[in-house]
């Protein structure tokens, strides 16, 4: 079954600024709680996200257990969108929308999330349980952090 997370939030930031912040995959393990214990394995030059890139990451999403997540950029579309799908992970399908609109107040960020999980009956089971209540607990810890870099000033 396909499960869908919409986070929103408004960012005191040029659009330049946000794009930068958001397209670094270096920047996530800022904006990832603690004790997801999240790396980043894969080594950017430049750190700019293109179609096709592969991105490796080490996390921990349920009980501290250490498993590698990939996850491939699909579509860039420069400083408006772009979205990432896990090839490798916890998810039997992760697909991440990320959209940048500028406004009177600076850039209004919209995380579309859809999602599967593994395991058939006892992923839907494991969903209400503790899967949904952690990724919210994700995006409330993002949205939070967010708050402090962007909006604090």
């Amino acid at each position: 079954m396909k499960h869908r997370l919409f986070r929103e939030q408004q960012l005191n930031c040029n659009l330049e600024t946000a794009w930068e912040f958001f397209s670094s995959a270096n920047n996530l393990s800022e904006i990832t709680p603690k004790d997801m214990n999240f790396t980043v394995l894969t080594t950017m030059e430049n750190d700019e996200i293109y179609e096709g890139m592969l991105i490796d990451y080490y996390v921990s999403p349920l009980f501290g257990i250490k498993m590698k997540w990939q996850t491939e950029i699909l579509k860039v579309d420069f400083q408006k969108s772009f979205v990432d799908l896990q090839r490798k992970g916890p998810y039997r399908l992760w697909h991440h929308h990320h959209e940048f609109i500028p406004n009177e107040k600076g850039v209004l960020m919209k995380d579309t999330i859809d999602y599967e999980l593994p395991m058939g009956f006892l992923g839907e089971i494991a969903h209400p349980l503790f899967v949904k209540k952690k990724l919210e607990h994700i995006f409330d810890y993002r949205y939070n952090v967010l708050e402090k870099l962007f909006n604090e000033k």
